[in-house]
């Protein structure tokens, strides 16, 4: 068996240091190794960004617990925080409870003496006034829907609360409902959800004051592809989640639903490249540029299962493509070209154009999936020397000079970042909930690493996966220690390595090798639980 040369943590390796004094880079998820401490403190700083922004909301009575006050940061930042928030449910059950009758979720909680409330229709706010506080749905958007029930998997994934689940169901699926038929959400012509003409995901529409977010008769009205992939995903999961309780029949429409759905999305938004920006409907839109713009959703759309491994390869390939010919300092557009003006913003400046480290993160973890591994680790490695440069990741940079943006929530970059890693370069995902059912898809090796150990799950249901790695010249071996009763390996394999042999607890294991691109997998599953002690033996 190969032999795991050091002890993790420790003290002194190779008479270094080895980690930070205190191992700050335990958090969770947590990362030591005998070569540095980057990527360890990488995670630990990442996890402080996303910790920062949480905050308590007491409103009709309630202590809410959220990061920040908007459902869709919220949920965005789930993916991090998920691991170590002991409060997980509170603002998704407020968002959940607060319904409207027609099946729209309203999204955040300002100040009365915020303008926000005052932007929408009545019937679109509800007025806290002993709280000095309003729970608001921002009109011309249509992505709220589909994360609450985004959010509704996160908080299963770490509670398996089967009763709850139970509970919330027909309300999340009111609300997939309420987003396909709503005149104000829905285009029957297309088979397509639509909203007001924004930048990508955003809250303010062209051509219209900032204080106007409502959907009116002459309301500019687009198709934004992101809104569509993510109700697919959304379907998708109330199909997982039917299954779950026992609804095959149900299921099963909603899998229908979901695949007339991506049919629609295939026929009239994709280019044949990647998503265009807007499909415009009762306007011309800015100018005629819309299916040659990248806007931030390419990234996300690689992550939401919709795509063919060819299709969000051609994604990818888009982005290393403009990377080379971009005169901004990264790829990682919020959108790209951006508009010469969009309600005062300049190109650069905000979501017209400016660097988000959101993109990096989604584009990063679908990368990592999709057979270009050593370009999710040079994304990672590029924000990590942000970070380092700077003390910290920042919502937008500017496109040219780098300096960081103001205008949103740190956070919601670094869980991006920290999700790519967790899932994408330790490859550990959760397909069940407890982490009982694993996909497990290490990358190490196109890393500087050989031996390290990671540590991920969630702290509130006390549930721990410990991984160590390393990589000899004869082979790799992985120690897996886990709730895990099954455990689907997809584990990759260095370039110009080949396989002879595969052991799982010292036997020998059936595997096949599979190819994405020009990337190597060995493939096989496991049912052993507890310790599971992996090799992957090479030809000498």
């Amino acid at each position: 068996m190969i032999p795991y040369r050091n002890k993790l943590p420790a003290m002194h390796v190779g008479g270094k240091n080895n980690g930070t004094y205190n191992n700050w880079e335990l958090v969770m998820p947590g990362l030591l190794t005998t070569t540095d401490y980057r990527l360890g403190e990488f995670l630990h700083q990442l996890h402080n960004i996303i910790a920062d922004d949480r905050r308590l909301v007491f409103i009709d009575g309630k202590k809410l617990a959220c990061s920040l006050n908007w459902i869709r940061d919220h949920v965005h930042q789930m993916k991090a925080f998920k691991h170590w928030e002991y409060d997980i449910r509170s603002f998704l059950d407020f968002i959940i409870d607060t319904q409207r009758e027609d099946g729209m979720f309203f999204e955040l909680i300002k100040q009365l003496d915020d303008g926000h409330w005052q932007f929408v229709s009545p019937e679109s706010r509800v007025i806290y006034n002993e709280d000095n506080l309003a729970l608001v749905r921002l009109e011309i958007e249509s992505d709220i829907e589909y994360l609450v029930v985004e959010g509704a998997l996160q908080v299963f994934r770490v509670t398996g609360n089967t009763v709850w689940l139970e509970c919330i169901l027909p309300k999340l699926e009111k609300g997939i409902d309420y987003m396909t038929s709503s005149p104000d959400r829905w285009d029957p012509d297309y088979g397509l959800c639509k909203r007001g003409f924004t930048i990508d995901t955003w809250d303010f529409a062209y051509g219209r004051p900032g204080t106007n977010r409502k959907i009116e008769e002459d309301t500019p009205m687009s198709l934004h592809h992101g809104d569509n992939t993510g109700v697919y995903q959304a379907m998708c999961i109330l199909a997982w989640m039917n299954r779950r309780l026992g609804y095959e029949y149900k299921a099963m429409v909603w899998e229908d639903r979901a695949a007339r759905l991506r049919e629609n999305i295939m026929r009239h938004l994709w280019n044949g490249k990647f998503f265009t920006h807007m499909v415009h409907l009762n306007h011309n839109g800015a100018d005629d540029l819309e299916d040659r713009r990248l806007s931030l959703s390419n990234s996300y759309a690689l992550n939401r299962d919709i795509l063919t491994p060819e299709e969000s390869r051609s994604i990818i390939e888009e982005y290393i493509a403009r990377r080379e010919t971009t005169d901004t300092f990264a790829e990682w557009f919020s959108i790209d070209p951006p508009y010469p003006e969009f309600n005062g913003y300049k190109p650069g400046k905000y979501v017209n154009g400016a660097i988000s480290p959101f993109t990096a993160g989604e584009l990063a973890k679908g990368a990592f999936r999709c057979g270009y591994e050593a370009y999710g680790w040079d994304i990672i490695t590029r924000c990590m020397e942000l970070l380092e440069r700077d003390g910290s990741i920042y919502f937008l940079y500017d496109p040219k000079t780098e300096e960081p943006q103001g205008g949103g929530p740190s956070g919601w970059g670094a869980a991006a970042l920290l999700s790519a890693v967790d899932e994408g370069l330790a490859g550990i995902e959760d397909m069940d909930w407890g982490y009982r059912k694993i996909r497990f898809s290490p990358r190490f090796p196109v890393t500087h690493y050989r031996e390290l150990r990671y540590i991920t799950g969630y702290e509130k249901t006390d549930v721990t996966v410990d991984l160590r790695w390393i990589w000899a010249e004869d082979g790799m071996r992985y120690t897996l220690t886990s709730p895990a009763e099954t455990v689907d390996a997809h584990i990759y394999i260095p370039e110009g390595k080949t396989v002879s042999g595969v052991t799982v607890n010292g036997r020998e294991q059936a595997y096949t090798l599979s190819a994405i691109g020009q990337s190597v997998y060995a493939d096989f599953q496991t049912n052993a639980s507890g310790i599971l002690d992996m090799e992957i033996l090479f030809t000498k």
